[in-house]
């Protein structure tokens, strides 16, 4: 036989189809040619599996070899088809059966002494393999836990080529079947009852995780807006079964996966550091493009610490997902589109200098404002709540700390809001009430009376535009929520007006 045919995976972004891999061996001079728009790590995978081959005690045919990855239009990339590749020189060579080498979904990299090597995205392949029919795939041994989480595939390990090809023969081998690991323990993360004082900002920020809104945070040095916005994960509900795959998928095209223990079941909190470039945060790459900040915080929590320091373009840049829950990137090489379903928390300092009090502050009137500026207009606008933190007084800082609720029993009381949230939004593709589309909102629930006089005052007095109108009445559905009313009350919008403007409670 001079012609087999074997499987992979190729992915665009988290998108994955099923390639066909073949080799043809002809008369001719001997050479090796691989067609169906390779990149370069493709191309030069004829030497790594040649010498892969030899290295495993098997003979490269002295043939001309052409490799075909189908279908032709779609753009190939990375090392992942290497093993996929080899086996199917080996078929054509009649090393391996032919039926046997298309029986299974090969991923993997070859290293050149024939160990296969791990690869980024082998969960969203695997899940894509099931999708398009396949039920058996083989990937690397160190990829082995993250493919056996795709569930109705039987997924083998291997952690060579020569044992790949002994099973193929129907000999003993060393393939290690995947069994879906256990979840992590939950880790002891930071406590809510670490924070010192700042009761409205701890309301804000509980009431933040029950609806999925976002949250601004202004206030100088030491008056706890990064101790706060690192204990936002903690206080959010674990992630669901379908979520957990996401963010897992999300994370292994990124190669951050645990090899141990690779399902994520809490949420994700990602906070670049404010040099982040606006690729770094949003996602590309030259090459293979790769997923951002806010794509690696779904279903998470993106914070920007000493956000005005970020550039200009990498803030307004997260307007779209803020808006979409997605962010598209397009590139010479194609369009990908990953998720971005992230609360994000923004903080920042007054001024520039970030002095501890007003006192010491160096900086003038138009050197703060030009400061606070570098924040668009319409980001903030996107900015669900926004606080002031004050500076903590010398008699809290000198307090006990732990005096505050736990993230336990604030948790507690986020779940239980979550839960009415659900219940509300059951009929629709929604769960937390920031992500409904405000028109959806206004069918469900139209403010009263006196609920409506607080917002018309609101609007004509210019504190809120109509994106903000309807972040206050997702606002106050939250607050209805966390006191257990079905409809807000006056002194629910009342809260959310007051959260939303940055007003004091």
């Amino acid at each position: 036989m001079t012609l087999a045919r074997t499987w992979s995976v190729g992915l665009t972004g988290l998108i994955g189809q099923l390639v066909t891999v073949e080799a043809d061996l002809s008369a001719g001079l001997p050479g090796t040619s691989v067609i169906g728009m390779p990149d370069q790590a493709i191309v030069q995978s004829r030497d790594r599996i040649r010498a892969a081959i030899v290295n495993s005690g098997h003979k490269w045919p002295d043939r001309r070899i052409t490799l075909g990855l189908s279908p032709a239009a779609l753009r190939k990339s990375g090392a992942g088809y290497d093993v996929a590749l080899a086996v199917a020189v080996l078929a054509a060579a009649g090393t391996v059966p032919v039926a046997a080498a298309g029986g299974a979904v090969l991923i993997g990299e070859l290293g050149l002494d024939g160990t296969l090597r791990p690869v980024r995205g082998v969960l969203p392949a695997v899940l894509a393999a099931r999708a398009a029919g396949r039920t058996r795939a083989v990937v690397p041994l160190g990829n082995l836990s993250e493919a056996a989480l795709a569930t109705g595939m039987t997924v083998w390990g291997a952690a060579t080529l020569a044992d790949l090809v002994a099973s193929l023969l129907g000999e003993n081998h060393g393939l290690v079947a995947g069994v879906a690991p256990d979840p992590a323990p939950p880790a002891d993360g930071p406590d809510l009852a670490d924070v010192l004082g700042q009761d409205e900002a701890r309301l804000a920020l509980e009431i933040a995780a029950a609806g999925g809104h976002h949250l601004a945070m202004l206030g100088p040095p030491g008056a706890g807006k990064t101790m706060l916005a690192s204990r936002l994960p903690g206080i959010l509900p674990p992630l669901d079964d379908e979520e957990a795959l996401e963010v897992t998928a999300v994370h292994s095209v990124a190669g951050m996966l645990d090899e141990r223990t690779p399902l994520i079941t809490r949420p994700p909190f990602v906070d670049p550091h404010h040099s982040a470039t606006q690729a770094a945060i949003i996602g590309g790459g030259s090459g293979q493009i790769r997923p951002g900040s806010v794509s690696l915080a779904h279903h998470g929590v993106l914070f920007l610490d000493e956000a005005p320091e970020f550039e200009r373009r990498a803030l307004d840049a997260l307007r779209q997902p803020l808006e979409e829950g997605a962010v598209l990137l397009a590139r010479s090489s194609g369009v990908v589109r990953f998720p971005a379903r992230f609360q994000l928390v923004l903080a920042a300092n007054p001024c520039p200098c970030a002095a501890a009090n007003d006192a010491d502050c160096r900086c003038g009137s138009v050197q703060r404002r030009n400061y606070l500026n570098r924040l668009s207009g319409p980001l903030m606008d996107r900015m669900d709540i926004r606080i002031d933190l004050p500076a903590l007084p010398p008699s809290i800082l000198t307090s006990v700390v732990g005096q505050g609720e736990s993230s336990a029993v604030v948790a507690q009381r986020v779940a239980l809001a979550r839960k009415r949230a659900a219940h509300r939004w059951r009929d629709t593709p929604w769960r937390s009430t920031a992500a409904v589309p405000g028109a959806v909102v206004r069918r469900w629930w139209s403010p009263g009376e006196a609920e409506g006089q607080l917002l018309e005052r609101a609007v004509r007095s210019g504190r809120l535009t109509g994106r903000g109108f309807d972040r206050v009445l997702r606002l106050s559905l939250t607050v209805a929520d966390l006191a257990g009313r079905d409809v807000p009350s006056v002194a629910d919008v009342a809260t959310a007006l007051a959260l939303r403007c940055g007003e004091t409670l």
